[in-house]
């Protein structure tokens, strides 16, 4: 059983992107709906002549396959995970609109377009939090507001976890099948990180097997990431939680 601390590049390529697309539900089509449907309300579509997007953190494709269905093209899609960008290429079957990068958020806007020349970019799942250090998120909103267009789309979604849980709250299912479990444990380092334990229970021939894991998140505040979108010069219009508890914050670049 391996229990030490590493990077969520680390933890990723160790023990959760194996089990991504199962954690998501298993139908990486089926939550691309889900997305199509968010991002549709938002107001997030293709111009007429696609206009580029920028997925940061794509997993394997289910933001990416909706902002193709929205009418974006290319698609730059960015994971650190190349199982990951293996399982998205498979996805898209081919849709040309499709580029996948394999590297690092940080440094992907400013690599990837000219300045003002990019329709919309999308962070989701959290994969804000996952960044090495509070200091990076500023930073990367800054290549963003450069990287967007006039009238160009933000959007994040995240957990909040500045609120500390106590006790057995900090025991958070999240997913569960006949072969599978999957608990994370939250261990509070300081007021910008929280260590987050995974332990993947599978079973094969009738033998359960645990794994763990562990990798620093970080503890974002939605005030505080609102103002560090108003500093890049992005005009915030939604800032809010959806009933499954991740915030959604909507900016668009005036």
């Amino acid at each position: 059983m391996t229990t030490d601390t590493g990077t969520a590049v680390d933890h990723y390529d160790r023990l959760l992107a194996e089990h991504y697309t199962w954690m998501l539900g298993g139908d990486v089509h089926e939550v691309a709906d889900r997305q199509t449907t968010l991002l549709s309300e938002l107001g997030v579509a293709g111009l007429e002549d696609g206009g580029t997007a920028i997925d940061l953190g794509c997993g394997s494709g289910a933001q990416t396959l909706a902002l193709v269905r929205l009418g974006f093209s290319p698609v730059i899609a960015m994971d650190t995970s190349r199982r990951l960008l293996d399982e998205l290429v498979a996805h898209a079957q081919g849709t040309q609109a499709v580029r996948p990068v394999h590297g690092d958020i940080r440094t992907l806007p400013p690599e990837a377009a000219e300045p003002g020349t990019v329709a919309a970019v999308v962070c989701m799942g959290d994969t804000l939090s996952h960044l090495p250090a509070k200091e990076d998120v500023p930073v990367l909103l800054g290549h963003i507001g450069r990287a967007l267009a006039s009238g160009g789309h933000l959007v994040v979604t995240y957990r909040d976890l500045t609120a500390e849980l106590r006790g057995t709250d900090r025991f958070i299912p999240v997913r569960s099948s006949n072969d599978r479990l999957l608990t994370c444990f939250l261990e509070y380092r300081d007021e910008d990180t929280v260590i987050v334990h995974d332990l993947l229970h599978t079973r094969t021939n009738g033998s359960w097997q645990q794994q763990a894991s562990s990798y620093p998140k970080l503890r974002i505040a939605s005030a505080w990431l609102a103002e560090q979108c108003r500093a890049a010069g992005l005009d915030v219009h939604r800032d809010a939680a959806d009933s499954r508890g991740m915030r959604i914050l909507h900016a668009v670049k005036p």
